[in-house]
């Protein structure tokens, strides 16, 4: 629900944000300098005329996600819609899967715990094989959300 005239609502925003729109977006989100220009998404994103490209800038501009600068598009706000929730941004514009920071910490520690050892006893092993399982299983999925990406 809105609260004020000019407010887009969050439903509104996730209802719209999809496909090449959510591309265009995250093209946005992504960019190296803090402007993108018309022509700039066009190619990037492989879209087929400027016109395309324009339409989807607008698009984001309506939503009150970008502005219009007289040197291109500039990102004004962040939301986490659909598969965007499931990634995080790093100092910079780098984003990540969030599985990938449990999957580095999982493996982190089943190495210390393997480097460790004295010996390789009942418990040791499965203590072992959990952080291995964990590990690979928390990979598995940085890296399936890593595919899903925009």
């Amino acid at each position: 629900m809105s609260t004020g005239s000019t407010e887009i609502s969050a439903d509104r925003i996730a209802s719209e944000l999809k496909g090449n729109t959510l591309r265009v977006y995250w093209f946005v989100m992504n960019a190296s300098n803090q402007t993108v220009g018309v022509r700039e998404a066009q190619r990037a994103l492989n879209f087929s005329s400027p016109t395309l490209a324009l339409y989807h800038l607008d698009k984001l501009r309506d939503l009150g996600l970008v502005s219009r600068d007289p040197g291109g598009y500039k990102l004004i706000k962040e939301v986490k819609v659909d598969v965007l929730k499931q990634f995080m941004k790093l100092p910079g514009q780098f984003f990540v899967p969030r599985f990938s920071l449990y999957a580095v910490l999982f493996t982190v520690l089943t190495v210390y715990y393997a480097l460790n050892l004295v010996t390789i006893d009942f418990f040791a092993f499965f203590g072992l094989l959990f952080g291995a399982l964990g590990s690979a299983i928390f990979w598995f999925e940085a890296i399936k959300t890593w595919k899903q990406r925009p």
